[in-house]
């Protein structure tokens, strides 16, 4: 009877080891996981239209239309926009058409172009990225811009001449 006690629970032992420790790591994973889920458009995927939400968006593939989420917005390389985008921080590894306003920050990865005003918090470019359009980061939000389209306000330009 002892051999039985024992060897049952060498058993229980060797085949409950190798369950308890995924169970344990899947909660652990779990509890730092956010709470907000990512959609994702894959490399195959087409789609015209609209985009809003809280949650966070990857796109692969291609995409034309408004983007508007309060989450993070990436764009892989390879995918292509032609959008209006709005969301907290957006990283760019793809192509984009358009304007990219960030509440946060803005990542120009090295395979990432963007063509289109962008506005943000902050911004990282970089080396080997492409941008052509009208740049502001850096300036709070209550604050007034001091150049609209290349050119000084008209109360900056009474002030310097003044």
């Amino acid at each position: 009877m002892a051999m039985w006690n024992q060897s049952g629970s060498e058993e229980n032992k060797s085949s409950a080891a190798p369950v308890a420790a995924p169970q344990v790591a899947t909660v652990a994973a779990e509890s730092v996981r956010p709470q907000r889920g990512e959609s994702v458009f894959g490399a195959g995927v087409t789609i015209e239209g609209k985009i809003e939400g809280d949650a966070d968006v990857r796109i692969g593939g291609k995409f034309k239309g408004d983007i508007q989420v309060k989450g993070n917005l990436t764009i892989e390389k390879g995918a292509q926009l032609t959008a209006k985008i709005n969301a907290a921080n957006v990283t760019i590894g793809g192509q984009v058409e358009g304007n990219v306003v960030a509440s946060a920050q803005v990542k120009l990865l090295e395979s990432g172009q963007l063509v289109g005003d962008l506005k943000a918090s902050t911004l990282t470019v970089a080396a080997g990225s492409r941008m052509r359009g009208h740049v502001e980061f850096g300036w709070s939000s209550m604050e007034p811009a001091k150049f609209v389209n290349g050119e000084a306000h008209a109360s900056e330009k009474k002030r310097s001449e003044g």
